[in-house]
């Protein structure tokens, strides 16, 4: 039966050429995310409305001396005791970027329960972690399982993952843009045009779902800001290097706790962060839940500088530690909290060294918290975004590219750090990719590569067989046997035996041999024995496959759609070449 060229929307979708379907999904995922969020944030904060009520869920500093201690203890024991009856399955951020990256982007519904059930123990108990994290889990998988559901091509079920992402940011923030950028620069570390469009939708779409319940106010309260004096940009330097330091103590401090007693079970090291966390909050309970009063407090200035330097290194001791301890939670928020504290000291010390010049509080803080994100995550676009959209005034960008940009560089250059989600993967062993080439690759399926011209066959065929098959100009034949594996010839090889045959009869005088031709048994060149790879998987997917067989004499893989029932049906053949030739256009 011959295979030819033809035209779905799964081939399209492999090509990343069915915009307008992929930009409908994206409002779909968002839409998803959107719901998903709000139902984590609905029940976080219910929660911490009973604990602490009247506070919006930020006023842990409220709390009793004996609360302090026995909150993030008891969340630590019952967080442990859930990831341990769950197998300490991975969550966050990196296990997205796992998934991304060995998993076809398929992200599992079990460790979507278990993400969100912890992330609001691990933020009601008062444990040092921000929602965004966790958020950005449940928006991926939103995305992920809508395009397993739907069986999409693994590049635009990747897409969607991405649109689930900056949903998921833009909804917790209230800042769309800054999520688009955040997917891309941060978690899909691509930018690709045909991405945008779907990715905007998402992120709108979410956002959108939740200015309906919470409105349109931002995060964070920020007064109006300008710039004091352009003489005041060296400093602003200075500001971005004391960030910049911040954010390498940051990163190497993640991973230190990350490597710390991991021969412990997953509850006892819970458990230790709700003691860490109890400790730290006896005389500093700012770095108990995920601390946005303390930034609107950083942000009007109303606290000192002695106390601002201590919260923001104790905000780092009790993130890092819990995080690197097991507790499931985001690390965005914190990292905002740190560089506002961080920013609003240098700001007032700037105040009291040149106050004839010197900027609101509010600048600094917010220059703070922009540096402190872009530094910890390399993300420098996505931060200068944020801090765009949180205070609606283009006069933070000047002095906020030369802090971010200053911080940045402190951070990876002088103390060699990189991303800190990188560099939790790394502790975890796993090395993500993210060169242009292996990007590339990610973003195409195996429809848009393969051959589609075959010609499924009986290894045993008679002369008019053959002949029949060549009519019709295949460029492949696969056949099999019950007991033999899968094998494939290209159909030059069987026209050339035909052609030997037309030419011994007509040398001889004879007529042509009809007698049963062994596809086993002409001479080819091209005979192997292919492996399956499916019609979901991209062209990378494909290639680590060839990459990995021990067998370098085999250079194509037979692409199967597998239905519901598990059985495989074939619809293409894609070779090394096919790969080569379609990254090289």
């Amino acid at each position: 039966m011959i295979r030819t060229n033809k035209t779905s929307i799964h081939d399209r979708l492999a090509r990343a050429e069915a915009l307008p379907m992929l930009s409908l999904l994206g409002v779909i995922t968002g839409i998803l995310a959107g719901l998903v969020i709000l139902a984590f944030r609905l029940m976080m904060e219910g929660m911490q409305e009973w604990i602490i009520p009247g506070t919006n869920g930020e006023g842990y500093e409220q709390l009793s001396t004996t609360l302090r201690i026995v909150l993030p203890i008891a969340g630590g024991l019952v967080i442990g005791g859930i990831l341990q009856w769950a197998h300490s399955i991975p969550l966050g951020v990196t296990h997205v970027m796992e998934r991304l990256a060995y998993h076809q982007a398929h992200l599992p519904l079990r460790n979507f329960l278990i993400q969100f059930v912890t992330a609001v123990f691990s933020i009601v108990s008062g444990h040092s972690v921000g929602r965004e994290g966790p958020a950005v889990h449940l928006g991926a998988t939103s995305g992920s399982l809508l395009g397993q559901r739907f069986r999409l091509p693994d590049n635009a079920t990747r897409t969607l993952v991405a649109c689930g992402i900056a949903a998921a940011i833009g909804a917790s923030f209230n800042t769309p843009l800054a999520g688009v950028i955040f997917a891309m620069e941060v978690v899909m570390m691509e930018y690709a045009i045909a991405s945008f469009a779907p990715i905007i939708m998402a992120a709108v779409s979410a956002t959108a779902l939740t200015r309906l319940v919470y409105g349109d106010s931002p995060a964070f309260i920020v007064p109006p800001l300008e710039l004091g004096s352009v003489a005041e940009l060296p400093y602003m330097v200075l500001v971005g290097i004391a960030v910049g330091v911040g954010a390498a103590l940051f990163i190497r401090s993640i991973r230190y706790f990350s490597e710390t007693l991991i021969e412990l079970p997953i509850w006892q090291r819970t458990t230790l962060a709700g003691i860490l966390v109890a400790l730290i909050a006896l005389p500093f309970p700012q770095v108990m839940g995920i601390g946005y009063d303390t930034v609107n407090s950083a942000l009007i200035g109303e606290i000192g500088i002695g106390l601002l330097l201590a919260i923001s290194l104790a905000k780092i001791i009790a993130t890092t530690g819990v995080l690197g301890l097991g507790i499931p939670g985001g690390l965005i928020g914190p990292t905002l909290v740190i560089g506002s504290t961080i920013g609003a000291a240098m700001g007032a010390i700037g105040g009291q060294l040149m106050p004839e010049m010197a900027s609101s509080p509010t600048l600094y803080a917010l220059i703070g918290m922009g540096a402190m994100m872009g530094a910890t995550l390399h993300a420098p676009l996505a931060a200068l975004i944020a801090m765009l959209e949180l205070s609606a005034n283009p006069n933070v960008l000047l002095p906020g590219m030369l802090a971010v940009i200053s911080a940045g560089l402190i951070c990876s250059e002088l103390f060699g750090q990189r991303s800190v989600f990188l560099t939790l993967l790394k502790v975890r062993g796993l090395d993500y990719r993210s060169d242009p080439l292996t990007q590339q690759l990610r973003s195409i399926g195996v429809i848009a590569a393969m051959e589609h011209s075959f010609v499924v066959s009986t290894p045993t065929i008679n002369y008019q067989t053959a002949k029949t098959i060549l009519e019709e100009e295949p460029t492949w034949i696969i056949y099999q046997d019950d007991e033999q594996p899968l094998s494939l010839i290209s159909a030059v090889d069987l026209a050339s035996h035909m052609q030997r045959l037309d030419d011994s009869a007509q040398t001889d005088g004879a007529e042509i041999d009809e007698s049963d031709i062994n596809l086993n048994e002409i001479p080819a060149a091209s005979r192997i024995r292919p492996l399956t790879v499916s019609s979901r998987a991209t062209l990378q997917d494909a290639l680590e496959q060839l990459n990995q067989l021990e067998d370098k004499t085999v250079y194509a893989l037979c692409v199967v759609v597998r239905g519901d029932s598990g059985r495989e049906r074939l619809t293409g053949v894609l070779t090394r070449r096919d790969i080569e030739n379609y990254y090289q256009i």
